[in-house]
């Protein structure tokens, strides 16, 4: 099976919407993102929930040797070095940056808008609902790109 990595945003917003243990199964997440879902600015029903965490997501220190030649936050760098350390995984995170330096280095990954169009091709969701749900947090994304994502992905 792949392991998932993930950043901070990916997780927080799936969480809203209740996705990840169906599509996934186990998540891994380096401390420092672990830190992130905890702090004061996260919402309170992300901190809840990662605070009582349930055994798919398990917390694995990223390896230090690792260097990533481009400025992140500590959650993002954390999580493309543990992404890098595991063979066959997947990262989750969001960030324009830091997808663009995890697909430099080969590791595959997706954002939350890519694992929503994953849960409604495995019939998990419907996609309209499911990003209307993701709209009324405060995920940015364009009204242009979600109006692109369902003409593309009719459902």
């Amino acid at each position: 099976m792949k392991v998932v990595v993930a950043d901070a945003s990916p997780i927080n917003y799936l969480i809203l919407i209740d996705l990840l243990r169906r599509l996934y199964g186990r998540i891994v997440i380096p401390p420092e993102v672990l830190n992130e879902l905890t702090a004061d600015g996260a919402p309170i029903a992300v901190r809840s929930w990662i605070e009582t965490r349930p055994d798919w997501i398990e917390i694995e220190a990223a390896p230090e040797g690792i260097a990533i030649d481009v400025v992140l936050d500590a959650g993002e760098a954390a999580a493309i070095r543990l992404a890098l350390a595991e063979p066959q995984c997947l990262l989750l995170i969001d960030e324009s940056e830091g997808r663009s330096v995890a697909s430099k280095l080969g590791i595959p990954n997706t954002g939350t808008l890519g694992v929503l169009l994953q849960a409604a091709r495995e019939g998990f969701v419907d996609l309209k609902p499911a990003l209307d749900n993701l709209q009324r947090t405060n995920f940015r994304v364009s009204r242009s790109l979600i109006a692109q994502i369902l003409s593309a992905h009719p459902g």
